[in-house]
């Protein structure tokens, strides 16, 4: 509108442009495949070769493939991917050496901690009974697989592998590992010299060397400083290497989320007079936690895949007893790419759950943020 003097004119505004719609698949395939001339131009050559490799890939991978477990036909002129050795080796790949007539006690004994760990990740089942819950399979893991009760016969540590011995390295570590890693990181910004060196010790100790020097330490090492008539299990030595080396990482991304909730609040909780480990459980540590997810899921994939250094200390687990299965028999051994692949799809199944489980944790504790 303008006014002049006595005289009102109406100017009409300019029609605006019709909104673009920003939700669906033709949305996504403008906005992130050919938003601008880089991106379209990196499109159509990625396109390309996807085109000219995928026929490829398909013909290998499912119309020669061959699914019979017969390595004559795998050998035949012609013949793509081999997935009949998966169907011969399969029990060995899952079970390792564990004795072939007693493997449904790992097969029992996975599926009850898998299990566990799928039950515990929902918020039904966060109450004071869950430790108890742990503490029950983990004995009936255990009774299952080294026997000796119930009837059951006797199987050393040192043959487990496979699936179960991957499962129970991740999990164990894991558990164990966080709560070492919430009191390195608070001795970290402790305001006790001795704590806080020593913590600070502890943590460029370990990130100092590789995974694979903490286990030849725990498995050949340590032995030669105990007595001669004190024998600690192998499995237990590498357990708790993998352990203190995931806490080392963890802790470090836990003391990030620590520094970055505001000192204010801190001193706040003091003025209302709560101790500081109250400050640290009811305020501190919810925050410096919920910003902190992606890291620690990070750490957890990482521990999680980590756990096929093993191999190196004679405990063959998923990778180690792929290896051993195959390279035991000349038949199958030039089948090697197909078994990888196997267990490659196990190991993406159970780091992609991870993965989601991450995001729906982040939604949930960014809940609040969006009141």
């Amino acid at each position: 509108m303008k006014d002049t003097m006595n005289t009102t004119v109406f100017q009409p505004i300019a029609p605006r442009p019709a909104p673009v719609n920003t939700e669906g698949p033709v949305a996504w395939v403008k906005t992130n495949l050919f938003g601008d001339w880089k991106t379209s131009l990196a499109t159509l050559v990625i396109g390309s070769v996807l085109l000219w490799l995928l026929p490829q890939i398909l013909n290998w991978a499912l119309i020669k493939a061959v699914w019979v477990p017969s390595f004559e036909a795998c050998r035949a002129e012609g013949a793509g991917a081999c997935w009949g050795v998966i169907a011969e080796k399969y029990r060995v790949i899952l079970f390792g050496r564990y004795p072939f007539d007693e493997q449904w006690r790992p097969l029992i004994a996975t599926t009850l901690l898998v299990g566990l760990l799928v039950f515990s990740c929902m918020r039904m089942a966060w109450k004071a009974w869950l430790p108890v819950l742990w503490v029950v399979i983990l004995s009936l893991f255990f009774a299952l697989m080294y026997g000796n009760t119930l009837g059951l016969s006797k199987v050393e540590t040192d043959r487990w592998g496979g699936l179960p011995l991957t499962i129970l390295l991740a999990s164990l570590s894991l558990v164990m590992s966080f709560p070492l890693a919430l009191l390195i990181a608070l001795g970290r910004r402790s305001n006790l010299p001795a704590i806080r060196s020593f913590c600070t010790i502890y943590v460029e100790l370990i990130r100092g060397v590789p995974l694979i020097s903490v286990l030849f330490m725990a498995s050949f090492m340590f032995p030669l400083f105990m007595p001669p008539d004190v024998k600690i299990d192998v499995l237990v030595r590498v357990l708790v290497g993998i352990t203190l080396f995931a806490a080392a990482y963890s802790a470090e991304v836990i003391r990030g989320g620590l520094q970055a909730v505001p000192k204010g609040q801190v001193e706040a909780a003091a003025t209302l007079g709560l101790s500081y480990w109250q400050t640290q459980r009811k305020i501190v540590l919810p925050q410096a936690l919920a910003m902190v997810v992606p890291g620690i899921m990070n750490n957890f994939i990482s521990t999680f895949k980590d756990t096929s250094l093993v191999t190196i200390v004679s405990l063959y687990e998923l990778t180690g007893a792929m290896s051993l299965a195959l390279n035991s028999d000349a038949d199958w051994r030039p089948f090697t790419i197909e078994g990888y692949f196997f267990i490659a799809l196990i190991y993406f199944v159970f780091c992609f759950s991870m993965s989601r489980y991450s995001h729906w944790v982040e939604t949930q504790v960014n809940k609040s943020k969006l009141r």
